[in-house]
């Protein structure tokens, strides 16, 4: 404003108001979501945790919410979106569409759903005895940015009846759209278990891997479940900023560095770690336990609604294409050799038998040759 004395520089509304919360605002490169610190959130009715990652970018955020026993969450509808995983305990949401009608459904450990844009909800928490701790990952961050006004994004009573989908979809129905591996997606409201669900084969990502992308509510903000096997691990790449991959569960650890770098970050593993790989940085999911690993990954985006030029170049192949190809992937062959021999002490000390043998000389390589 003309005149202030303290003009407005470099501010960020989203933080500002984060600010403002009395909630921890947590920030690291990853971090454990099932032990996050939360506090009263008044203004959600539950506890809570604002979670802001390293390599997030200026489109999505995440906040972590805790359900009390025997409590729920305050009425609430907003036009941002957001997708819910649950990390831990039971409980039911109640959804009331504009024409009036409600729709109810129940969740637990490892459902996923996504309420329709600015549909009035409100969370339930099913348990008297134990709280229930859902993540939120969300676009308010850049909506708050854009619009600079709570009062728009909370309380406009603009209604997208197109974004509902049919009725089964508040209670896990939905419908298949396979288009080819990577690209096969699951159109729903409400997944009941992500853990169980059938993923679709995806061999360009590496050995063994499957995945399913999740279409919620029409919405912009795309997931994707993927599964590593036992004996095995996914295939190195790389990518923009603002990916959140959560683990669902398994034994593994990720590895991230940046090219030309032998100097890798490793996150372990563990139900409820989130880590939102830097810009550009490499990553890789390993499995080093007996039993498949799975991992969520939520971003803004989709297959459908790519939003961005960079989010189609992606998708519309670069995603399982070789670096070399002008793509995102690094091929095996093409890894550090360290990444490998990390890998093979790991599962050897777990008694887990590697069944990548096939594309490794690693008699060798355990011989240190």
């Amino acid at each position: 404003m003309a005149g202030s004395e303290d003009p407005v520089f470099l501010h960020d509304n989203f933080l500002e108001w984060c600010g403002n919360q009395g909630v921890p605002v947590i920030e690291d490169f990853g971090m454990n979501l099932m032990q996050t610190e939360v506090a009263p959130w008044d203004f959600y009715g539950m506890h809570g945790a604002i979670c802001l990652l390293k390599g997030r970018d200026d489109f999505n955020s995440i906040f972590c919410f805790e359900l009390q026993p025997g409590s729920h969450s305050r009425p609430m509808h907003h036009i941002y979106e957001e997708v819910v995983y649950v990390l831990e305990g039971y409980g039911s949401t109640t959804v009331e569409t504009p024409d009036g009608q409600k729709h109810s459904f129940e969740w637990g450990r490892n459902s996923l759903f996504s309420v329709p844009i600015n549909t009035r909800y409100q969370h339930f928490n099913g348990s008297g005895q134990e709280p229930a701790r859902i993540v939120s990952v969300h676009n308010l961050s850049f909506l708050m940015n854009m619009f600079r006004n709570e009062d728009f994004i909370f309380n406009n009573p603009m209604t997208f009846p197109e974004r509902l989908g049919p009725n089964g979809y508040f209670t896990g129905d939905g419908q298949m759209i396979e288009l080819r591996p990577g690209r096969h997606q699951w159109e729903t409201n409400f997944v009941a278990d992500i853990m169980n669900f059938e993923l679709k084969g995806w061999a360009a990502r590496g050995k063994g891997s499957s995945s399913l992308r999740w279409v919620l509510s029409d919405g912009t903000l795309g997931c994707h479940t993927s599964q590593i096997v036992p004996g095995t691990y996914k295939k190195a790449h790389r990518h923009e900023c603002g990916t959140n991959v959560i683990t669902i569960d398994g034994q593994g650890y990720s590895l991230l560095w940046h090219e030309g770098d032998d100097d890798f970050v490793r996150i372990d593993w563990d139900h409820g770690v989130v880590v939102t790989p830097p810009e550009q940085m490499f990553h890789q999911h390993f499995n080093t336990g007996n039993t498949p690993s799975r991992y969520l990954a939520i971003q803004f985006g989709t297959v459908r609604y790519p939003i961005r030029q960079v989010k189609k170049d992606t998708w519309g192949g670069r995603v399982d294409k070789s670096v070399e190809d002008g793509g995102a992937q690094l091929e095996y062959e093409n890894q550090s050799p360290l990444i490998h021999k990390m890998w093979l002490e790991e599962i050897d000390r777990n008694g887990v038998a590697s069944e990548m043998g096939e594309l490794f000389d690693e008699a060798k390589i355990r011989a240190g040759n």
